[in-house]
């Protein structure tokens, strides 16, 4: 929110603070004191066809958000109840991890340290990517702290073994979810028009165990239909990729493709999870800012966040 540009905070005094709506920072992760932490991954493992096109979203998620800053206590429709719990879970942001596009093995080690030292620390990890790279060491952040359901929010699955050679970008995030012992179910939600699988892909997603539901059975059946694979009192991963969205409220993606989830469907679906199972980190990824609109995309990924942090801060 640049000095000049007013909106709805600016009447209650709300201000760019630096941090995701205003929250006290943390830049040291192994002081971390809190339930929740906001963390910001630009990229991990990017093609070198593409790059990094994901890498400013983390600063353009918090200066969207910047209009809350003054607003936490305030009623949050949304949530029913104040956008931050009075007496809930403490929330920070722990800023934005140092990553280099041109080294992809040192960035997935700051990664998984990153997100162990939180979860030593006794924190939910809110992950603002980034390319859809990054969950991966997220993932592998978990191993030895029990078993976990991931559910993928994604309008492509992801399964690919390989492209041009790299196993570990973007479009092989849940084949190597699925290699990982600790990992007892994978819930992909969203899938719609066409992506990187090929057919073969597909069966062997299936062949894994890999639960589909694809955004057509969303519109048909609603939340419910995604629900019922989440086994209650299941530790669950979280990824949001924003072209699970619909482009109309959505644009800032590399991959558009219409009939995408609503923003109620998605938020039906988060807190039905946190209902049904414990959300022990959640990521959003693929949020490109380049293909923005008037700051739309940044504002529904902003507003995402917003939801899932408050429900953590209640838990």
């Amino acid at each position: 929110m640049s000095s000049q540009e007013k909106d709805i905070g600016t009447m209650f005094g709300s201000r760019d603070t630096g941090t995701f709506l205003g929250v006290p920072a943390c830049r040291d992760l192994k002081s971390a004191d809190a339930g929740v932490a906001i963390l910001g991954i630009g990229c991990a493992t990017p093609y070198a066809s593409v790059g990094p096109y994901c890498a400013d979203a983390p600063a353009v998620v918090r200066a969207a958000m910047a209009r809350y800053s003054a607003m936490a206590s305030h009623y949050d429709f949304d949530l029913e109840g104040p956008l931050l719990a009075r007496s809930g879970k403490t929330v920070i942001d722990c800023g934005d991890l140092d990553v280099d596009e041109a080294d992809a093995a040192g960035n997935r080690r700051t990664i998984k340290a990153a997100i162990s030292t939180l979860l030593d620390r006794g924190a939910t990890p809110v992950v603002i990517g980034g390319d859809d790279s990054v969950p991966i060491p997220i993932f592998q952040a978990f191993e030895g702290r029990g078993r976990f359901t991931i559910l993928q929010l994604d309008a492509h699955i992801d399964f690919r073994d390989e492209v041009d050679g790299e196993r570990l970008g973007l479009s092989s995030t849940m084949r190597r979810a699925s290699e990982l012992a600790f990992i007892e179910r994978i819930i992909s939600v969203g899938q719609r028009g066409v992506g990187s699988a090929r057919p073969a892909d597909r069966e062997e997603a299936l062949a894994r165990g890999v639960n589909f539901v694809s955004a057509r059975e969303i519109h048909a059946k609603g939340a419910g239909v995604v629900l019922e694979h989440v086994a209650p009192g299941s530790n669950v991963l979280v990824t949001f990729d924003c072209d699970v969205l619909d482009p109309s409220i959505m644009p800032s993606v590399i991959g558009r493709a219409p009939g995408g989830l609503t923003y109620w469907q998605a938020l039906e679906l988060i807190d039905g999870v946190h209902q049904r199972g414990r959300i022990a980190a959640f990521d959003l990824v693929e949020l490109m800012p380049s293909r923005d609109v008037s700051g739309l995309g940044a504002l529904t990924a902003g507003r995402i966040l917003a939801y899932v942090t408050g429900l953590l801060s209640r838990s």
